[in-house]
């Protein structure tokens, strides 16, 4: 085949602080790099959870989502848990709300969301 594995996700968000405050001190992703592009007028920082790589490019001129959250390309993130309950009760200590929990309609498995700063979508799923 191909394709081994997805490399890394990319997102576009719009406040530094905001964003590496959540996903590095709340959600505990670890800063791999973090490059000043003054050319791009953006902050590129790649962070790592596990194996997995997530870059975001940070920069108040990126347009906001046209509609929530069906606005054509990602959709959404989802994180694998070992407990939604457990995750959800983390995230509120962390001052994060998530919506109800419920159960996935064709898995049986237990998954809710809650937003980042810039309002995308996070899921987590058992």
């Amino acid at each position: 085949m191909l394709f081994d594995t997805i490399h890394h996700i990319a997102i576009n968000t719009s406040n530094y602080d905001a964003t590496k405050n959540f996903y590095v001190n709340k959600l505990g992703f670890q800063v791999i790099r973090e490059n000043a592009r003054p050319e791009k007028n953006d902050i590129k920082l790649d962070l790592r959870l596990g194996t997995q790589e997530l870059e975001i490019f940070i920069s108040d001129k990126f347009p906001t989502r046209p509609s929530f959250p069906e606005a054509r390309g990602l959709r959404h993130l989802a994180f694998k848990v070992a407990s939604v309950p457990d995750t959800v009760a983390y995230l509120a200590t962390q001052g994060i709300q998530s919506e109800p929990i419920r159960t996935d309609d064709y898995t049986g498995e237990k998954m809710t969301f809650f937003f980042d700063p810039d309002g995308l979508p996070l899921e987590i799923h058992e």
